[in-house]
């Protein structure tokens, strides 16, 4: 049964969280617009254009990255003005007690991590594709011509397959000097398809192949067929983007579809595979991190303190700045394969969940 002082409590949660949402959106996009006005007026796109075509993505982004540093700030701020009026005080002497008391901060933490959850893994991605499409088209200068260049393309796609391109135009899907290899288990070729041109047909799926020459070769080595023309059209387990991918093309992916592409990574040897796994893990240790982060703020604030609220400020932020260092750093140890990706995203949160219980017990029981 939800009562008056949970209503009170919520109230204050959930405006106060409302509050710091419209402060970080006014001030990241100011700072956004200022920092690339001159890429949109180079490539056409008006202030205006931008509020309809990209920050409603960006917004999403950012908001849902800053989501569990918002709400522990949040709680802070709110809890340690009703323990700097003794309403905290007055409450438990009432006979109410703390347990009974962060029954509405529960309530409203896990409300935000369950939405955090189906963003992150769902609705996320879908605003990456649109962000990330903007992006490029924005680019300028340096930051084109590097995107737009052409690119060498060495990859193993299975335990026993290789391609190999000299040269690939991502914008044009068109590359030249194209190799495809397949060993059997003692590592002796068996298949070998050579063309001086690739191209990706998107009507049907299908790689075609320019002044193409095919040798299948037997399990001792030997040769068994040879095979030559202008044209083949051959269809390969991979797409272009699969064999060549954006930088953050786990970003865009919802859950579902990021673990087959991370099952296909894995098949084919791919060496950066923890990339994709740190993504995959943090959609939902950040969910998570809501509740235990709300929790953690409720311990700190809700004795009232000398120096009141600015104290209570001071150590919140250091905390925040703590738990974001920490994740950042496990992550880049994570993607040079030093640590497990499911230990690097998690850790934050079991160290902060285990201090998190210890003062919630103190508090509770002072």
């Amino acid at each position: 049964m939800i009562t008056i002082l949970d209503r009170y409590i919520i109230r204050n949660f959930l405006g106060t969280l409302f509050f710091m949402l419209l402060l970080l959106i006014a001030v990241f996009v100011i700072i956004d617009i200022q920092s690339h006005y001159q890429e949109f007026s180079e490539n056409g796109f008006s202030v205006l254009d931008t509020l309809k075509l990209y920050y409603p993505f960006y917004v999403i982004w950012a908001v849902n990255v800053f989501a569990s540093i918002l709400v522990f700030i949040s709680v802070i701020y709110f809890t340690s003005r009703m323990a700097n009026n003794t309403e905290i005080v007055a409450i438990t002497s009432s006979g109410t007690s703390f347990f009974r008391f962060s029954r509405p901060y529960f309530i409203v933490g896990i409300m935000i991590a369950l939405g955090s959850f189906m963003t992150n893994h769902f609705l996320l991605p879908w605003a990456n594709i649109k962000k990330n499409e903007f992006n490029v088209k924005i680019l300028t200068g340096n930051k084109k011509d590097a995107y737009m260049a052409n690119q060498n393309i060495s990859a193993q796609i299975s335990p026993t397959e290789y391609i190999f391109v000299n040269s690939y135009n991502r914008q044009m899907k068109r590359g030249t000097g194209f190799l495809y290899q397949k060993f059997n288990e003692k590592r002796i070729l068996l298949h070998e398809l050579r063309s001086a041109e690739i191209y990706w047909s998107e009507e049907d799926n299908t790689y075609v192949l320019g002044n193409y020459y095919e040798k299948e070769m037997s399990s001792n080595g030997n040769i068994e067929s040879l095979k030559n023309g202008s044209t083949l059209k051959k269809h390969f387990n991979f797409t272009p983007d699969e064999l060549l991918p954006e930088a953050f093309v786990a970003e865009t992916m919802n859950t579902p579809e990021l673990r087959e592409f991370i099952k296909k990574e894995k098949m084919r040897g791919a060496n950066n595979v923890n990339i994709y796994l740190n993504e995959l893990h943090q959609r939902t240790s950040s969910s998570v991190a809501v509740v235990i982060l709300t929790f953690l703020a409720l311990s700190l604030s809700s004795t009232k303190k000398r120096g009141g609220l600015g104290i209570n400020l001071a150590i919140g932020i250091s905390c925040a700045f703590l738990y974001i260092f920490s994740f950042q750093a496990l992550q880049v140890f994570s993607s040079k394969g030093i640590l497990p990706s499911w230990f690097a995203v998690w850790l934050p949160n079991i160290i902060f969940g285990i201090i998190t219980l210890v003062l919630y017990v103190k508090r509770a029981y002072a």
